[in-house]
């Protein structure tokens, strides 16, 4: 068992490997966790969320929900959650998006896109390979008129999310550094990342 806290703004990255279970832990709540997945020998073939999406009928993550690849190949599989609804269509953050939503006053501000590719860079993705990403633990609510909402987590501290990789996978993960919304409370803090060997291995 390998488990690393992830500090409050910071990246992290792992190979997962088949069988094995990556549990994210949001030890003080209210924490919004990016996650991008990639085959760890071809990353040509990375999660979409459309065809997760169209797969399971329904735009939230929750246990039993599978992330596809964009080749409608299964990449890892939720097993557990204790949240019960997470996001995948508020995408990350990034300086432009900051910018538009909240002043060009905020253009300094860290971003998640930001450590996606610096993340990213050490397994040679660039910007072209960042796709739409799952948000563990934000709540992100759509309304009758179809607008999307940002607003308090469903969490607290000590719940998690637990995925079992179907093949071996990179995960790419971005604490979120967002402070203009209230998917981290205004304040980020740390989450906890614990990668466990299927039983048997």
């Amino acid at each position: 068992m390998k488990t690393e806290t992830v500090a409050a703004r910071a990246a992290w990255s792992s190979v997962v490997r088949t069988g094995e279970t990556l549990t994210i832990t949001d030890l003080h709540g209210n924490q919004a966790v990016d996650f991008l997945l990639y085959d760890a020998h071809d990353t040509s073939v990375r999660y979409s969320a459309p065809d997760t999406i169209h797969a399971q009928g329904g735009i939230f993550l929750t246990t039993g929900s599978v992330l596809l690849s964009n080749e409608h190949t299964p990449l890892m599989t939720v097993t557990a959650d204790d949240v019960g609804r997470h996001d995948t269509v508020g995408g990350a953050c990034s300086k432009e998006s900051n910018t538009l939503r909240y002043g060009h006053h905020t253009w300094s501000q860290h971003a998640c896109v930001d450590n996606f590719l610096a993340e990213g860079a050490r397994y040679g993705l660039g910007k072209r390979d960042l796709v739409s990403n799952i948000n563990w633990y934000m709540n992100v609510p759509v309304e009758r008129d179809g607008t999307l909402g940002i607003v308090d987590g469903l969490s607290a501290p000590g719940l998690s999310v637990a995925l079992r990789a179907e093949r071996d996978v990179l995960v790419l993960v971005s604490n979120c550094p967002q402070i203009n919304n209230p998917c981290n409370g205004f304040e980020p803090t740390a989450v906890q990342m614990t990668i466990s060997r299927a039983a048997g291995a």
